[in-house]
């Protein structure tokens, strides 16, 4: 008798809803929904009292509904390089991650090569599948102008893309990492310091390009010619048995953690030991470099932060309905190891 009566009793019970939500952390309705959705203009506390109410109701989204009333599912498109390098892999993980934690889906569209109908194609897949908006990692300029031509009507942020375009945009700021590289082998007592870049079309080696010399500049310092390279560890090799022939040279600034890892194999061939002869410093931290011989000081981008501003832009449009022109840079961090030393 007891166990018909609990089978009726669990029959009736109502699940919990919004409403019960927005009542246990006395905030309203609309409120809770924006912290479901990720809207950034949320104070912290009162999302993390939001969030502990949806925890201990054990409140669950009906996402079914939600797609039936917006019309779009809870879904994200993402457009992004058929690539495994570092820091275009790692921002696609991060903001997989965040948009898991709000209760989104991601659709990714994988391209073979940054241009115009490539990108175009992938967009207009997503737009089939009723996306609630769509991310373009946009790191070089043909991904760029892409962009530039995609039809509106639909929430879209770039990520990594140009940072003088008027549209909504999430990226780390390059210069100010490699203004901080510089600034740190400057500091070590170095005179100059050479840089081995990245290709010349990516957003993201023209920064650290820039970055690199306004430390030198500021500092009143000769300004090397640029070593120009690709993000691979053979083409920092080939840069870095150039440069271990340049007894002038002391102190190195790489465009990333894999040119980098060449240099310390060309100098190490060469006799030149590194930091007492050379310095280097990277960029990316890579989870290697902490292994390499000797471990590697690098500048470390905050891959988690870009994920979450770049969700929190795309959702607000989202919300809203209107597309903005928001930007929202993001400082990366020096980590120091043992690749650095003052000049003999």
């Amino acid at each position: 008798m007891s166990g018909d009566g609990a089978a009726v009793e669990h029959r009736t019970a109502r699940d919990p809803a919004m409403t019960d939500v927005a009542k246990l952390a006395g905030v309203s309705h609309q409120t809770v929904s924006r912290v479901l959705n990720g809207h950034p203009n949320v104070r912290e506390q009162t999302r993390l009292r939001v969030r502990a109410a949806i925890a201990e109701l054990g409140y669950r989204p009906n996402k079914a509904a939600r797609a039936l009333v917006t019309g779009r599912s809870q879904l994200i498109g993402v457009v992004a390089q058929n690539s495994t390098l570092y820091g275009p892999a790692s921002l696609l993980a991060a903001f997989e991650q965040a948009a898991a934690e709000a209760g989104f889906a991601v659709s990714v569209g994988r391209v073979n090569v940054l241009d115009r109908n490539s990108i175009s194609d992938a967009v207009e897949r997503h737009r089939d599948q009723r996306v609630a908006g769509i991310v373009v990692i946009a790191p070089t300029a043909s991904a760029n102008d892409a962009v530039g031509a995609v039809s509106a009507g639909i929430p879209l942020v770039t990520v990594d893309g140009d940072p003088e375009r008027s549209t909504p945009l999430v990226t780390v700021d390059q210069a100010a990492g490699a203004f901080a590289a510089t600034t740190h082998l400057l500091e070590a007592g170095h005179r100059t310091v050479w840089h081995v870049s990245g290709p010349p079309d990516w957003f993201d080696s023209a920064g650290r390009i820039r970055g690199w010399r306004s430390a030198l500049e500021t500092a009143g310092l000769e300004v090397p010619p640029v070593v120009p390279a690709d993000w691979s560890a053979a083409s920092g090799y080939r840069a870095g048995q150039m440069l271990a022939r340049m007894p002038e040279v002391t102190a190195i600034f790489a465009a990333n953690d894999h040119l980098a890892l060449g240099i310390l194999r060309a100098m190490s061939e060469r006799g030149r030991t590194v930091p007492h002869d050379v310095s280097v410093v990277g960029f990316d931290d890579v989870p290697e470099a902490a292994y390499f011989i000797p471990p590697l000081t690098t500048i470390r981008p905050d891959f988690d932060a870009v994920a979450r501003e770049t969700l929190g832009l795309l959702l607000a449009q989202v919300g809203d309905g209107e597309v903005g022109a928001s930007q929202r840079t993001i400082a990366p961090s020096l980590v120091t190891r043992d690749s650095v030393a003052p000049p003999r």
